[in-house]
């Protein structure tokens, strides 16, 4: 007996040692939390010492009840949660792109990857361009679009990535590092800052936001907004880097992309403070009644629009992976019927895509045929 518990004890010993090594050596997780991080973290209203919170009490409702359910669910109906074929992306017009730089414009990638350009200059917005949202996990979370990382190859030069907060889906190791020389700034969420210094990003050309914090830079002012979600890449970082969303202003034109996050009352709040805004890039897509604090039902996408005085909302965060147990075109579906039950403008612009401001597509029903 006292052989066994030692063999027991050694084999739980090394599968412990197998997993630190493999998390402290893969990439994809990116830094720990350090003492030093703490206590910048400390400074914001919305760190309680341990972590970050939200302005209103959020969980998540998994419980070992509802897990067996939720299990079962994974492998049910699942070819409804992809596409039949994997959806096209236009290639980008570098020569249309250029035109009329006074003109702002955008792209739409796939789930939240936006490229933008205000005034002549090229933005990049939560820029997951990668084949897998799981890279840490024994099976792929594949992409509904093949190849999306090579559109890397035919941007322009960019000058600032903006990141709403660190989770897989939204901050792709793989798109950073391919990216690198080809940014000069990085606008990110309080926190995040250290996972690019550990993938050889200079300090010099990051920038953390807190909620509400603001800069003005190349004619444009930049305020990083809140939303209710939550952050985390590993075992034990969840909440060590903070999530929202940010808004853009210039001249008398701005946008506001809303980051990820449950429907809440800083919606109303950002549009009073900084509204009305040309366009809203608004979540859309991922949702679930276990996880409804933390992602909008397309119908509340519609609202938060509303709420944040948007002349136009645009849904992101679907149309790229299968990460919640909807049909895959359910958030587009949902988000077009309750625009027209609420009177508001939208656009769904298609994959790759170039949109100019006050040109915004209105063939809003583009993937309804599809598969």
């Amino acid at each position: 007996m006292k052989k066994f518990f030692m063999w027991f004890i050694i084999i739980v010993l090394a599968i412990v040692l197998a997993i630190g090594i493999y998390i402290n050596l893969n990439p994809q997780f990116g830094a720990n939390v350090m003492a030093s991080d703490k206590s910048i973290y400390a400074q914001s209203k919305w760190w309680d010492g341990e972590k970050f919170i939200n302005e209103t009490e959020t969980t998540m409702d998994i419980t070992l009840k509802n897990m067996p359910g939720l299990l079962k669910a994974q492998f049910t109906d699942k070819h409804l949660r992809s596409p039949e074929k994997n959806l096209e992306m236009i290639p980008l017009d570098k020569e249309k792109w250029a035109q009329n730089p006074e003109t702002a414009k955008f792209v739409w990638l796939g789930h939240s990857a936006l490229l933008i350009q205000i005034k002549g200059k090229n933005y990049l917005m939560d820029p997951m361009l990668g084949d897998d949202t799981s890279p840490i996990a024994p099976m792929k979370t594949k992409r509904f679009t093949e190849n999306v990382l090579a559109i890397i190859d035919e941007l322009p030069p960019i000058e600032a990535i903006f990141m709403t907060h660190d989770h897989y889906d939204h901050l792709d190791y793989v798109s950073i590092k391919k990216l690198q020389s080809k940014v000069n700034k990085y606008y990110v969420a309080l926190g995040v800052g250290r996972h690019l210094e550990k993938w050889d990003i200079p300090s010099t050309q990051i920038k953390e936001f807190d909620w509400w914090d603001e800069i003005s830079e190349d004619g444009l002012k930049i305020t990083f907004t809140p939303s209710r979600h939550f952050s985390g890449r590993g075992l034990t970082d969840r909440g060590k880097s903070l999530w929202g969303g940010w808004v853009i202003q210039w001249n008398e034109h701005s946008l506001y992309c809303t980051g990820d996050g449950g429907y809440e009352k800083h919606f109303k709040e950002i549009g009073e403070k900084l509204g009305p805004f040309d366009w809203a890039f608004v979540e859309c897509g991922q949702y679930n009644e276990l996880w409804h604090q933390i992602h909008m039902y397309p119908e509340e996408s519609i609202q938060a629009g509303l709420d944040a005085q948007a002349k136009i909302s645009i849904p992101i965060h679907w149309g790229g992976f299968p990460l919640s147990l909807h049909p895959w075109k359910e958030p587009a579906e949902r988000f077009t019927a309750q625009a027209e039950k609420s009177n508001a403008n939208i656009s769904l612009p298609r994959l790759g895509e170039i949109v100019e401001m006050g040109k915004e597509p209105q063939d809003n029903d583009w993937f309804v045929d599809l598969k």
